[in-house]
């Protein structure tokens, strides 16, 4: 989806992927991923996530990217957290002094520069390869995915539903999706795939009859 359509959803306020909590699937799979404290962390299309925030407890400094500013500013509001605003690659950084420290960049997670992202050494995705449509995912995998350095280690999170009941986002992205999108370049090991579809009437009230969530470790070769 082009920006244009995030930065108006967060200005409608149709954020119904936000969660008021942190991910419970995070908490449980985050530590197979052995990420050393001090590690740097990349959280695309961050939005105003309390995962950033469980994340930088655990003593890992957390770089969120977010195209929309209403998020960022949210995210500081809600939490009473302060930031530090200054001009940097991809555009303006807000530096915040929690935990391991978080850093959000407000840009475009396209235009980020190539050592940003070389410098993290894990990743957690949970909202943003299920918010892209098949051509924009490739793009994604390609010019995100493709910059973080060997050895990252990263988190995702997918959902998988018969794309033909409901028009996304968040799209479906099943386990042939993710294999075809990664296994060129990563090692990947499916943790967990669970029926969420009782839990989410929002889907089954536009007539999604099958839900799933999958979570997934990779290593980049």
């Amino acid at each position: 989806m082009e920006s244009e359509y995030w930065l108006q959803r967060w200005l409608e306020g149709r954020t119904g992927w936000h969660r008021s909590e942190v991910m419970p699937l995070l908490e449980k799979h985050w530590p197979a991923l052995a990420v050393p404290r001090g590690a740097r962390v990349l959280v695309p299309l961050c939005g105003k996530s309390l995962d950033m925030l469980w994340l930088a407890a655990q003593g890992l400094c957390v770089l969120g990217v977010e195209i929309a500013l209403p998020a960022i500013e949210s995210f500081l509001a809600e939490n009473r957290l302060r930031a530090h605003r200054q001009p940097g690659p991809g555009g303006a950084h807000f530096i915040i002094g929690h935990g391991g420290g978080i850093e959000i960049i407000n840009g475009d997670v396209f235009a980020i520069p190539d050592e940003t992202y070389a410098g993290c050494a894990a990743a957690y995705d949970r909202a943003a390869l299920i918010a892209f449509p098949a051509p924009m995912r490739e793009r994604y995998a390609h010019e995100v995915y493709g910059k973080l350095p060997r050895g990252c280690r990263a988190l995702l999170i997918t959902l998988e539903y018969p794309q033909n009941e409901m028009a996304g986002p968040p799209f479906s992205v099943d386990d042939a999706e993710v294999h075809r999108l990664f296994e060129a370049h990563w090692d990947i090991a499916r943790r967990e795939r669970r029926d969420i579809l009782d839990s989410q009437p929002s889907f089954s009230g536009q007539g999604v009859t099958a839900l799933h969530t999958a979570v997934y470790r990779l290593e980049k070769l």
